[in-house]
């Protein structure tokens, strides 16, 4: 199957899986929710859905449970708006990218305030 077409079905779920989940899921687990990306297998049978979640520890496992319990309600939604020949078999995946470029920003204004102090520090001793 052709490369692009899978790019533009990955998107379209993307796109259709985000407001599936905004607007229509009403399990009050489920809070802040960003779906960063589908990676679909080349014969469209198979979707990972990469979602990254917001929240305490406790948010997140709640978020999580209403998230995988919904997964039947959300193959229907596709099903019924993106006409395909099979409805792909759809799983969650955690998405930890954003968590770990906050980290990865902790650190840097860390060192930015310990290279600001290291300054200070070498001006008061001249």
């Amino acid at each position: 199957m052709s490369q692009l077409r899978v790019e533009k079905v990955q998107e379209l779920m993307k796109q259709e899986i985000s407001q599936i989940i905004l607007q229509e899921l009403k399990d009050p687990r489920i809070g802040f929710v960003t779906v960063t990306s589908v990676e679909c297998t080349g014969d469209l049978r198979e979707a990972k859905i990469y979602v990254s979640l917001m929240g305490n520890e406790q948010q997140i496992q709640d978020c999580w449970a209403g998230l995988n319990s919904s997964l039947g309600f959300i193959r229907r939604e596709i099903g019924r708006r993106i006409r395909l020949r099979f409805t792909p078999e759809l799983t969650f995946e955690l998405d930890k990218s954003l968590d770990y470029s906050a980290h990865i920003q902790e650190l840097l204004l860390k060192i930015k305030a310990d290279e600001a102090a290291g300054h200070a520090l070498r001006k008061d001793e001249e």
